[in-house]
């Protein structure tokens, strides 16, 4: 795979996997609404997706060493494998009750990131586990802390 492709799948997946966690984990914890949640989802999957690729686009022109092709390889790459990757977390949302759905993503999400960051580990020949720790690590932070922001706009603000 090229490497203009590689950077934008990677940006996505990642992306994709730890907002998307974030927002359901956030929404879910504040307003405890299918409804919320799955256009939160939706929501991230179209614009966030959007935003992303054009951070992306950005932030590789701004580089100035990369040709033309390998920018916009990257825009798209990154803005299919978020939307992509966002809409994984919808099925469960659309199929399940929500407390099991949010369960249900979280394990999906925590896997996907999982996989890619062994991928990761191999690839650069270093220790599996320590990647896959600090990956893990990161997704966890990100998902306690929009749980408990979900918390306090809940007690707060509802």
């Amino acid at each position: 795979m090229r490497f203009s492709l590689k950077r934008g799948f990677s940006f996505g997946l990642a992306s994709g996997v730890i907002t998307t966690l974030g927002l359901m984990i956030g929404l879910d914890s504040a307003t405890a609404s299918k409804l919320v949640v799955l256009g939160g989802v939706l929501t991230i999957a179209v614009a966030d997706a959007l935003s992303d690729a054009l951070g992306i686009h950005i932030s590789v022109e701004a580089e100035t060493k990369y040709t033309t092709r390998h920018i916009w390889e990257s825009t798209f790459a990154a803005f299919l494998s978020k939307f992509f990757f966002a809409l994984t977390f919808a099925v469960p949302v659309l199929l399940l009750n929500l407390k099991i759905a949010v369960f249900v993503s979280v394990i999906w999400g925590l896997f996907l990131i999982s996989v890619f960051s062994f991928y990761l580990a191999k690839k650069q020949k270093i220790p599996a586990y320590r990647v896959i720790f600090e990956h893990l690590f990161i997704a966890v932070i990100v998902i306690f802390a929009s749980f408990f922001v979900g918390k306090f706009v809940a007690l707060y603000f509802v």
